[in-house]
């Protein structure tokens, strides 16, 4: 059984992560490479927990019984006495790997290892461990605490027992698993960069202004939020680490990445996090 779960990133995935296993019952080990951005994940976690009490959706003491079950280090060998890990670090493959390689001489023998990754294959992920068969995908939606959806993705060596885990704690983390085969971008962003990719490129080309691009998706697709908006929510440079991985691992242009996206990275402008994407925040 599932009682404690390291989570190594305390960025925006992870403190979500964190968050919600640590409202359901489960003990946290929250790590990160530094005492700042550690601050910054229970940071995130005691505001994201501020509106829902606010809001009526749980107590002051659910509050104070949620923060007090995470644990915050900066050492990573301090996951070993987890049950399960999930990996939520930014979206960059050789740095995943690296985070893996260390995780699979620090956990013990039939520990899970799991990966946030929203494009980089599972089986990639899992060849750099000794222990493929207890490497799975769980890919969480952004933001943690409201999306239901996980994906559980298998690589290719991922066993059965690691699937029905990870779906069991899915279930624990009252969200929905669905099973998706290992694949750049898995279903998820394998849908949704591409169309982020052309409302820029529609951007680009002067097609329409930003609020016009999102405000025909919004009114007329009837999406809570424009592609545009959505991209700065995601993060610019994680969209464009995604397209990067869709464009290398199909070979195809069409998942080429818009100009204009690597200008907005290459100056720092991505999203909401610096406050200024493609709105000003």
């Amino acid at each position: 059984m599932i009682k404690k779960i390291g989570v190594v990133g305390a960025g925006q995935m992870g403190a979500g992560i964190a968050q919600v296993a640590a409202m359901n019952g489960l003990s946290i080990i929250l790590n990160d490479v530094s005492e700042a951005c550690l601050k910054g994940g229970i940071e995130r976690i005691e505001k994201s927990l501020s509106i829902f009490l606010k809001k009526g959706r749980i107590t002051h003491e659910e509050k104070e019984a949620t923060l007090g079950r995470i644990e915050t280090t900066v050492q990573l060998k301090a996951v070993q006495s987890a049950d399960y890990v999930v990996e939520a670090v930014f979206e960059n493959q050789s740095l995943k790997l690296d985070v893996f390689r260390q995780l699979d001489e620090i956990c013990g023998a039939g520990v899970t290892l799991a990966s946030n990754t929203s494009s980089i294959p599972i089986t990639l992920i899992a060849a750099a461990t000794k222990r493929p068969t207890e490497v799975i995908g769980m890919h969480f939606m952004n933001p943690v605490p409201l999306m239901k959806l996980v994906e559980v993705i298998r690589g290719l060596s991922t066993s059965d027992k690691t699937f029905e885990t990870t779906c069991e704690l899915a279930v624990k983390l009252k969200k929905t698993p669905v099973a998706v085969n290992d694949s750049p971008g898995f279903i998820s962003n394998r849908i949704l960069m591409p169309m982020i990719n052309e409302a820029i490129f529609a951007l680009y080309e002067g097609v329409g202004t930003t609020e016009a691009i999102d405000s025909v998706m919004k009114l007329g697709m009837n999406h809570p939020m424009g592609p545009l908006a959505l991209a700065d929510l995601i993060g610019l440079d994680t969209c464009l680490s995604i397209l990067d991985v869709l464009h290398e691992g199909f070979g195809d242009p069409k998942y080429r990445p818009c100009a204009l996206l690597r200008k907005y990275v290459d100056a720092g402008y991505l999203g909401r996090k610096t406050g200024r994407g493609f709105y000003t925040y």
